[in-house]
């Protein structure tokens, strides 16, 4: 599957190091992975997520640069009316840049953020994985994020949202050979991860993130791939997480599954792999109910069980590729399964991270009764350790 990647000017060698880092928390942005990976170390110039955060919208829809990484990231389905289905995902993601690195840096590059963008476009029936990045520095109004709202952007690739909470969002972004240009419209109030403001990513003191989704938008727009344009509809869902801690010296990886049932129920899973194998005791999750209660999921609740496997041809690393998930408490069982086998993002041209996200189809049974549904896996640390890369 041909990987188109956007050409980017060379940053010194102090900003590769912090975009490296970035990469490392992009390539598990959604819930889980969206973990800040950095030095052992948290400079203390970085506020922590600490429970007891209340949050206020639209404010908390923006950037918050006291913490070290912040992402904005969806994901979703989309028909055209054709019938022909596609995946997507566009992410926006903020690093900060640690102040020891700045002061080594010549004056014209001096920065103190940091932005990337994914872009990544599933095309089912043909058989199409395409993806593609944006990296960029605060500065000249190339990239940023505000504070206030929801605005985060790289060139003209953006994610946009009226000042309401439940505004209308708006995505755009393209490159040589997709272009993305979608509306969004909550179906469903906005879900708070997590206990008492904070979802936790570790046993370590303050190892959590703010953690939000929007987990049901309606979706319309445009999507162009090559020559062909595509009037399409479908369902988005959106995180927003910000933090500034590690992922633990004991941890591998980790294993994201957003799931969108026709129910009108959804479900968010993350599982920590701890390099022994077994799940981390923070693993968790959140159901979200068709009128938009929630519940919170301990990893007692969880059972995840991988099916059966797949060999990417070019990492040779080798995925979990389909799951069978069941939450006994909610009477819920399902299999989740690919649309698309090569869904692997190899990302060798900015910072050599390979990692595996992509569009999923999900049946099985929600008390006694058929259900099925969509949704999104991320998972990260197969090719090789993410510390691997620090």
């Amino acid at each position: 599957m041909p990987i188109s990647s956007v050409q980017i000017r060379p940053f010194p060698q102090a900003v590769r190091r912090g975009v490296r880092v970035i990469m490392l928390c992009a390539a598990g942005m959604v819930g889980v992975p969206s973990i800040a990976l950095s030095e052992p170390v948290l400079p203390s110039s970085f506020e922590q997520a600490a429970a007891g955060y209340r949050y206020e919208f639209p404010r908390d829809h923006g950037s918050h640069p006291s913490y070290r990484t912040e992402w904005w990231y969806y994901t979703g389905h989309l028909r055209a009316k054709t019938g022909r289905l596609f995946g997507y995902e566009l992410t926006f993601f903020r690093r900060a840049v640690s102040p020891e690195d700045i002061k080594t840096q010549p004056s014209q590059w001096s920065v103190s953020h940091l932005y990337l963008a994914h872009l990544a476009v599933t095309d089912v029936e043909g058989r199409r994985f395409h993806f593609s990045e944006k990296l960029s520095r605060a500065g000249l109004g190339k990239a940023g994020a505000e504070e206030s709202r929801l605005h985060a952007w790289i060139d003209d690739w953006r994610a946009e949202a009226a000042p309401a909470p439940n505004g209308m969002h708006t995505l755009f972004a393209r490159d040589g050979t997709a272009t993305l240009d979608l509306q969004l419209q909550p179906a469903k109030p906005l879900v708070v991860h997590g206990r008492d403001g904070i979802s936790r990513k570790g046993a370590g003191e303050g190892n959590a993130t703010h953690y939000y989704s929007f987990t049901r938008l309606a979706t319309t727009g445009n999507l162009t791939i090559g020559t062909e344009r595509f009037e399409v509809a479908g369902t988005s869902w959106m995180d927003h997480e910000f933090g500034s801690t590690d992922l633990g010296p004991d941890l591998s990886g980790w294993d994201w599954f957003s799931i969108q049932l026709e129910d009108q129920s959804e479900l968010m899973l993350y599982r920590l792999r701890r390099k022994d194998g077994g799940s981390d005791l923070e693993s968790s999750g959140t159901i979200v109910l068709p009128d938009g209660t929630t519940r919170h999921l301990s990893v007692s609740d969880i059972r995840i069980e991988s099916t059966r496997t797949w060999t990417s041809q070019e990492s040779r690393a080798v995925y979990p590729s389909t799951w069978r998930i069941e939450v006994p408490s909610m009477d819920l069982a399902l299999e989740v399964m690919p649309l698309l086998a090569d869904q692997e993002l190899r990302t060798s041209r900015s910072t050599q991270v390979t990692y595996w996200e992509g569009a999923v189809s999900v049946s099985g049974l929600k008390h006694g009764r058929s259900v099925k549904g969509q949704g999104y896996v991320e998972l990260t640390g197969y090719a090789e350790r993410i510390q691997q890369k620090m």
